[in-house]
């Protein structure tokens, strides 16, 4: 009995090894005490699962927060990365299955036929007959090398980067839905300068016509004019075919046809500005951006892998068992002398040679370990640049805005001017019409500047992760 148990436990004694390297996060660019524009520091405590909020509800809009509330039910993207995640669950319950036994059962009811001539024929016995069978095997793989702790142990890493893939698309589509939203906006807003200017330079038009015919102004006036009406209806109908185009950008993120989707035309009433946005400090970065815990994640799955890949140069030890009846006849089938059984461990054939297969695979485990730590070092310099990057873009944007809102007012009054000298017959309508072209340009930049506050404001939030708050 001693001799007999003496090779299970051997063997469960050996289930504790595991040829896989000890996991650490890979080590990354440190990060500053103080982002560029504002923090302090303090120790990172990984908080990558923390519920970010709706962070859209910090513009104050409620067409945005009601169209974001839409996207979690109808966003085709979002739905196919659930699909994934919910692949990379069942792969986890698939090889967590292996660290248990494996039962089978089997029946089987046969009649045949064997030849008289064959050697193995008993004498006397009739060449036809039947075969009943009833069996239970159980098979039972001891994880000796760890190769199955360690496949687990892959898969689960896989599973919590599909999930933190999942919160990467979410805050990026809402970021998008966010973005083309106020461009939409911003477009709804350059419509109606567009058609407010293309009617003023109508009545333009007709004053010049007018003192043409009477003989005040020359016919180079009337043609200047006349084209610069021109223009500015084509540069109308191109803002509605750019917010045209973004609507259906909309109603694809919203799961909607393109083709009956519509929002309605919603123009700012005044100049906007983007709500105060605290970035926190660079040290906390990495405990909210979902994108940085899928690379950790990926990277914790490959170390494991070699693991796995290292466990392939030792041989398999299981055990198996097997019990059940076995008979002739149906009327002594499941009677105690057609019992069967058997028990005992087995060991896999050990790879003498198998010119350096498992070598190349460890390598190959290896590379791929390495891949993913460059990868993650390369997602967390993304993330600080990312941060970097907009808050360098809000701060220029408001300067911008403050000169390019002194440039309006100044071309205001300088087109008013060159309407009154031109009225009295001062100058030509070249004034006028370079008057006219430097306060409508002023005032589009001064739009397309408040739609880059609002993005920059919108991808800054993308950029830390989704969390934020407000500051004190």
């Amino acid at each position: 009995m001693r001799g007999r148990l003496a090779v299970p436990v051997w063997l469960l004694a050996l289930s504790a090894c595991s040829f896989a390297p000890v996991y650490k996060t890979p080590d990354s660019a440190a990060p500053a005490a103080v982002y560029k524009e504002s923090g302090d520091w303090k120790p990172a405590e990984p908080a990558d699962a923390q519920v970010r909020g709706a962070w859209w509800n910090l513009f104050q809009d409620p067409v945005l927060d009601h169209i974001e509330a839409q996207v979690a039910d109808a966003n085709q993207d979002l739905k196919a990365a659930y699909a994934r995640l919910l692949q990379a669950r069942a792969a986890v319950r698939i090889s967590r299955a292996d660290l248990f036994p494996t039962l089978n059962v089997g029946a089987s009811a046969t009649r045949s036929r064997t030849s008289v001539n064959s050697p193995k024929f008993p004498p006397g016995a009739a060449p036809v007959g039947n075969n009943f069978d009833l069996e239970a095997d159980l098979s039972y793989e001891i994880d000796v090398w760890g190769r199955v702790r360690n496949a687990v142990a892959s898969a689960r890493a896989g599973e919590q980067a599909s999930a933190a893939d999942l919160a990467t698309l979410n805050l990026a589509i809402r970021a998008e839905l966010a973005t083309d939203y106020f461009s939409l906006r911003s477009e709804d807003t350059q419509q109606q300068l567009l058609d407010t200017t293309v009617a003023d330079y109508v009545k333009a038009l007709q004053l010049t016509q007018n003192l043409y015919n009477g003989g005040a102004a020359a016919l180079t006036d009337v043609a200047q004019a006349q084209a610069q009406l021109e223009t500015a209806r084509t540069q109308a109908a191109d803002i509605g075919l750019q917010r045209a185009q973004t609507e259906h950008a909309i109603a694809v993120l919203l799961g909607e046809n393109p083709s009956v989707f519509h929002m309605e035309v919603n123009p700012y009433i005044s100049p906007v500005a983007p709500p105060p946005i605290d970035p926190g400090l660079p040290s906390t970065l990495l405990e909210r951006r979902p994108d940085v815990a899928a690379a950790e994640r990926r990277t914790a799955a490959a170390n494991a892998q070699i693991g796995v890949a290292r466990a392939a140069y030792f041989p398999v030890f299981s055990l198996g068992a097997a019990a059940g009846f076995d008979s002739t006849s149906t009327s002594n089938w499941l009677s105690a002398p057609s019992q069967l059984w058997s028990l005992g461990p087995a060991a896999g054939v050990l790879t003498v040679f198998d010119a350096g297969r498992h070598r190349a695979q460890t390598a190959q485990a290896r590379a791929v370990y390495d891949e993913q730590v460059a990868d993650y070092r390369n997602t967390v310099l993304t993330a600080y640049q990312e941060v970097e990057d907009n808050l360098a873009a809000l701060r220029q944007l408001q300067r911008e805005n403050l000169s390019e809102t002194a440039a309006v007012s100044s071309t205001a009054t300088a087109l008013q001017q060159a309407q009154y000298r031109y009225k009295a017959g001062l100058v030509t309508y070249l004034e006028v019409s370079t008057a006219e072209n430097a306060a409508l340009q002023a005032q589009i930049a001064n739009v397309t500047i408040q739609l880059r506050r609002m993005n920059a404001s919108v991808l800054l939030v993308k950029a830390l992760g989704g969390g934020w708050h407000r500051p004190d």
